[in-house]
């Protein structure tokens, strides 16, 4: 279906048209876009405020907690009045007053076994907003095994990382196998620079509009880190695994209930 711009959204999108490598043709390509955003915290906030911004059709948001003031440094999403209320309703108002022209999906629960591909479905790309090493395997694994496109984004304390995934390309089980035997600290334990958060989200929704638009080439098959407190920025070339246990020659894990016990 062609989207026939309003003289609105011309105004609005102006600063994209006028891009080369973008133009009218590519901004039609974000506004029929569909994003499901898993976690609208740190990382959920800059990703959702950019896609918004950018005109992407349809974003989904999927989010089980509350707003709680150690939120607020980083999860810019979210004002001091938004305390107590669901990280999907204080976003979604964000979205609204940020653009009305999207299509803005709610789902007032955590990213699980049950729901996984029911979630997923209906959405060209996925973004992981998540903070905890589980809820990173299965969105993996769940994007592996419906082929869909996705972003794998992470910090702690100073550091970030992420990598894109499309249909032939390396996943999270092709550098860590399994989820870590192991207790790893978490922001909640450790911290994180809130500023940190924002870096990292910016660079996957600029991945995600870079999908859309097929705009030079995607982290795909390399793992971006950066440090914050040196500003070193390393992009490290890694090759599919042929050993991956879900995406490899000889796939293990072919359905969620395998994933959860490797």
């Amino acid at each position: 279906m062609k989207v026939n711009f309003s003289s609105e959204q011309i105004e609005r999108y102006s600063r994209h048209i006028l891009l080369q490598d973008i133009g009218v043709e590519g901004q039609r390509k974000i506004s029929k876009g569909k994003v499901l955003v898993i976690g609208a915290g740190g990382l959920g906030s800059p990703i959702l405020f950019y896609l918004a911004a950018a005109g992407v059709e349809t974003l989904g948001i999927i989010d089980g907690e509350v707003v709680e003031l150690s939120n607020l440094h980083r999860q810019i999403i979210h004002f001091t009045s938004d305390i107590g209320k669901k990280k999907i309703q204080s976003a979604k108002e964000k979205i609204i007053q940020i653009n009305p022209n999207v299509n803005v999906v709610t789902y007032d629960d955590f990213f699980n076994v049950d729901n996984a591909f029911n979630l997923i479905k209906d959405y060209d790309f996925i973004v992981d907003g998540t903070d905890n090493f589980s809820t990173k395997f299965l969105i993996n694994d769940a994007c592996i095994l419906a082929s869909k496109p996705f972003s794998h984004g992470g910090v702690l304390r100073f550091d970030g990382q992420t990598f894109t995934h499309i249909t032939g390309t390396m996943c999270y089980r092709c550098v860590f196998c399994s989820p870590p035997s192991v207790n790893i600290p978490t922001c909640l334990q450790t911290g994180v620079l809130g500023s940190v958060a924002g870096i990292l989200g910016a660079i996957q929704a600029t991945e995600v509009l870079k999908f859309f638009t097929g705009t030079e080439e995607l982290l795909t098959n390399c793992l971006l880190t950066f440090n914050v407190k040196s500003m070193n920025f390393r992009k490290i070339n890694i090759n599919k695994n042929r050993e991956c246990p879900i995406c490899g020659n000889y796939p293990v894990i072919t359905n969620l209930t395998e994933a959860k016990c490797i």
